[in-house]
């Protein structure tokens, strides 16, 4: 271990690139704990920690991504997941919409043009998503307590001020995410989000060993559960590192050529297809639909309390249906097997045992089928863990959501890539990376 840091540490490049990057998440941290002017903190906390139902779920949820600045109101309290969940719907876009199909396909100068897009789309979420927050909290309380400006009133000047501040402070992020990826060691929002989840461990942990002491004033944890948790904590990290590194190898032959007395080709490769193409973005629209689901059941219907809450059946199933379906959907966008079968046919590659072309295609759906239900069926089980967790061994959310969801998938995900960079600047100056086993990391090679 020590061996490794020496490594990084004598590269001044990547020494410089860490050194940014440190600084710049330092910057993130610091800003989660700025309260949003006018607000009162106090308050805010109280009705976070004493939500409950969908309320309860999606704050909790909020709360991880945003390294705790939902709960305390600061002036980063909708995080970066805004500006994420524009990208998002921007890439599925493209890939339906032909006008946006054809910017894309323009070079750096229509990727320029969509991310002025994703831009101003995240700055109509942020003040959508910041208005909801506001007359949520004056709803509420009725108004009485959340807000310094008026006395005891939450007037218009304090969603003036609310919405205003976590909209900039939305903005500043994504603009600190630009600059690790300008001057750091890249990946700089994913960076932001992991920082985030990861400042939630301690005080979870805390709450725990609180827990476990109730003459410390928290619930009665016993110390058996805390070891489940911590069993369950390791084989689920495990599980995601193994699916996010997985890859379905097709083996395909090249053509053989003769030029003169020598014979080019006919050489064995594979062709990696990953496992879990899609990601976290299929968790991510599945929360987001049930929550609108929930909502219109218990506004419509009135059903919501029996039916729709968080972990009960009918939620559970539908949440599950939900994954999948996005599983497939955003696999089939980003791959497309005609055209993959035509790259290999114009390469002069073939799949053994399988024609070039229209066969190839559906060989290659085939699998692809395959493994987007296999992925899906492993991101539904992963999303759903903390719910069960949560219910079954009666610990909070944010205790529970640390064994799985959106936050263990990004945690592991945006780590790996992490040393993947840190381990190509060590390579690339003859070091031997990180001294795994085999070299390399085998799930990242090309």
């Amino acid at each position: 271990m020590f061996d490794i840091i020496a490594k990084i540490l004598n590269v001044k490049e990547l020494r410089v690139k860490l050194g940014i990057t440190f600084l710049l998440l330092v910057v993130f941290r610091l800003g989660s704990f700025i309260p949003t002017p006018g607000v009162n903190v106090r308050a805010i906390t109280d009705f976070v920690a004493s939500a409950q139902g969908a309320v309860g779920a999606v704050l909790s949820m909020a709360d991880i991504f945003t390294g705790g600045a939902l709960s305390s109101m600061a002036i980063f309290g909708l995080g970066i997941m805004p500006y994420i969940t524009a990208s998002i719907i921007f890439q599925l876009l493209t890939a339906i919409v032909p006008a946006l199909s054809r910017l894309a396909h323009e070079g750096a100068t229509g990727r320029k043009k969509i991310n002025q897009y994703v831009r101003a789309s995240t700055v109509l979420l942020c003040i959508i998503q910041a208005s909801m927050l506001a007359w949520g909290m004056a709803s509420a309380s009725g108004g009485e307590g959340v807000s310094y400006i008026a006395p005891g009133v939450a007037g218009w000047e304090f969603f003036l001020y609310v919405v205003f501040s976590l909209t900039v402070g939305t903005m500043f992020l994504m603009w600190l995410g630009e600059q690790i990826d300008e001057f750091g060691i890249g990946n700089g929002i994913s960076l932001i989000i992991m920082a985030g989840i990861l400042s939630r461990i301690p005080s979870a942990i805390s709450r725990l060993v609180s827990g476990a002491n109730p003459a410390a004033g928290g619930a009665s944890v016993s110390l058996g559960q805390i070891v489940v948790l911590i069993l369950l904590f390791v084989a689920m990290t495990l599980a995601v590192v193994l699916i996010t590194l997985g890859t379905r190898r097709i083996p395909i032959m090249q053509a053989k050529a003769v030029r003169g007395r020598k014979t080019y080709g006919g050489q064995r490769q594979f062709l990696p297809l990953k496992v879990n193409q899609a990601n976290v973005i299929p968790i991510i629209f599945g929360q987001a639909i049930m929550q609108v689901i929930a909502g219109i059941a218990g506004l419509i219907l009135g059903v919501y309390g029996v039916f729709m809450a968080p972990g009960s059946f009918l939620y559970t199933v539908l949440y599950v249906l939900l994954i999948i379906f996005f599983c497939y959907f955003y696999t089939a966008i980003q791959f497309n097997p005609n055209e993959m079968a035509d790259n290999l046919k114009q390469g002069g590659m073939y799949i053994p045992g399988i024609r070039p072309g229209k066969r190839t295609a559906e060989h290659l759906a085939k699998i692809m089928n395959r493994i987007a239900l296999a992925g899906g069926a492993f991101l539904a089980l992963i999303a759903i863990v903390p719910q069960f967790i949560s219910s079954a061994l009666n610990v909070s959310y944010d205790i529970s959501g640390m064994l799985g969801g959106t936050g263990l998938l990004i945690v592991v995900g945006v780590a790996l890539d992490l040393v993947q960079k840190v381990e190509s600047h060590l390579l690339m100056r003859n070091y031997e990376g990180f001294g795994l086993a085999g070299g390399r990391i085998k799930g990242r090679r090309g």
